[in-house]
């Protein structure tokens, strides 16, 4: 039995984790790409529960770095970054429900070399930035094209990458905010998280009618933390299958694949966003588990682990997990 028939998506889901329809999100169905999640727009696409949806993202550029003698300062228009597919409306979904995100899979688009990463100006984990302030120049602007294919990423003449692609950014619509696709939250948006990788299963917590899925932002591989500021982006054909959870509150986005569970939190400062995550994680111990929350703080204490997904965009992302066999 494959793990999916267990997870909550299958146990809790509408539609039990069944695949529906399958949705093209093209280029041209999309037009329009967003830099915000927000509840003020159209949707580009209507589904029902456990419908799929087979989309065409753009990298995190759109597409504007095309050589490496390009410079992000005179290509890119800051914060007009992390262009997003969507919003997605999901047939009866309301307010204080939960949106689960399958991800089937994410393969590269386009013409090779596909992949892109880049020093910028005001961006990265070791500069200055505008929420760090500092008296030194900006390191130089750098560019660095690379291909990238199922078999791996061609990172410079001697090293070659593992393929481990990921959806730095997917999430729902706040409820009346229109919040740049740079910045994480409770709604998801842009975590850049390693674990938001085919196989595993997102859970939203939904503020806005039809929850407005969006997702875009694709990565090829990350470290921890996304450093520099930018992974290995890549344009994407992105396969995700969208089912609807009633009757399950959740405050922040959770996750789960064959191996643990996780709860995310996203914030400035670092440690805060553990809490969060922290807290969330032993929160779905105690309601679905059956932990006393006393005795997850203590187990967490001994068998938990963090993920950091970035720390450098406008709030950090962590994630803290457990393993599934520890909880049963």
């Amino acid at each position: 039995m494959s793990w999916l028939e267990s997870s909550f998506m299958a146990r809790r889901g509408v539609a039990g984790g069944k695949p529906g329809t399958t949705h093209e999100l093209t280029m041209e169905k999309q037009g329009k790409y967003h830099y915000v999640y927000g509840p003020y727009v159209d949707p580009v696409l209507h589904i029902q529960p456990g419908d799929i949806v087979v989309a065409e993202t753009h990298d995190a550029f759109e597409g504007k770095l095309k050589t490496e003698q390009d410079k992000p300062s005179e290509k890119l228009n800051m914060p007009f970054g992390n262009p997003q597919n969507g919003p997605i409306h999901v047939a009866g979904v309301v307010k204080g429900d939960v949106i689960a995100v399958h991800i089937h899979d994410i393969a590269p688009r386009g013409p090779q070399p596909v992949g892109t990463t880049v020093l910028m100006h005001g961006f990265g984990g070791l500069v200055a930035t505008n929420n760090t302030a500092m008296l030194h120049d900006p390191l130089p602007e750098m560019v660095r094209k690379m291909t990238v294919d199922r078999s791996g990423i061609q990172f410079n003449e001697k090293i070659k990458l593992p393929y481990e692609p990921f959806l730095g950014t997917l999430g729902v619509s706040p409820e009346i905010e229109a919040v740049s696709a740079v910045q994480p939250d409770y709604w998801g948006g842009n975590m850049d998280l390693p674990d938001m990788a085919p196989g595993a299963v997102a859970y939203f917590p939904v503020h806005h009618e039809g929850g407005y899925v969006y997702l875009g932002d694709c990565h090829a591989t990350q470290g921890d933390g996304e450093l520099a500021g930018a992974a290995i982006e890549m344009p994407a054909t992105v396969t995700i299958q969208i089912d609807l959870i009633k009757n399950w509150p959740i405050k922040w986005p959770r996750l789960e694949n064959e191996e643990f569970i996780m709860a995310i939190g996203s914030t400035r400062p670092m440690e805060d966003a553990a809490r969060i995550a922290y807290c969330e994680l032993i929160d779905w111990m105690v309601k679905d588990y059956g932990f006393d929350k006393l005795e997850a703080y203590l187990l967490l204490t001994q068998a938990g682990r963090v993920r950091l997904g970035n720390m450098v965009d406008p709030k950090y992302t962590l994630g803290a997990s457990i393993k599934k066999s520890i909880i049963g």
